[in-house]
């Protein structure tokens, strides 16, 4: 299965997922965090909410992160939030925009991706949950990165 397949497959299944969040919504973001994105050379857009004290995550590491993601009409289209469960996984084992966004914060911190189709579901979507060629965005808080 392609790695652009897998997280809706994470999201709707949640497995290895830990009891870590309690809130059903993102944490506080740094008072000096950026108002504008920063657009990496794929077309990635990212800002750093808050700056993490660990370590970064490589390509290969898993993760333990807690998000929320939604359409450019602002609706949420899947939130560990509300399901007040933190979700694990490989950064091999998701979308392109995940793989990179997740390697430019510390653990701790917290960023918001602005996930262009191509580097999210392309020209496929995912029947039911996202539609074709969509821009996805997410907060996520990345809590650990082994």
């Amino acid at each position: 299965m392609s790695p652009r397949f897998l997280l809706p497959l994470l999201l709707a299944l949640t497995a290895g997922c830990s009891p870590l969040s309690r809130s059903s919504s993102p944490g506080p973001e740094d008072p000096d965090a950026p108002k504008e994105f920063t657009t990496t050379d794929s077309g990635l857009k990212y800002r750093i909410l808050r700056r993490g004290s660990g370590d970064k995550p490589s390509p290969q590491s898993f993760v333990t992160v807690d998000y929320v993601g939604w359409l450019d009409d602002g609706v949420e289209f899947d939130s560990s939030y509300n399901r007040r469960e933190s979700t694990s996984f490989n950064l091999q084992n998701v979308v392109p925009g995940w793989t990179e966004g997740l390697q430019l914060v510390s653990e701790g911190g917290m960023i918001e991706l602005e996930v262009p189709s191509d580097l999210g579901y392309g020209p496929m979507g995912m029947p039911g949950a996202i539609p074709p060629n969509a821009t996805l965005h997410f907060k996520v808080e990345l809590h650990d990165a082994r």
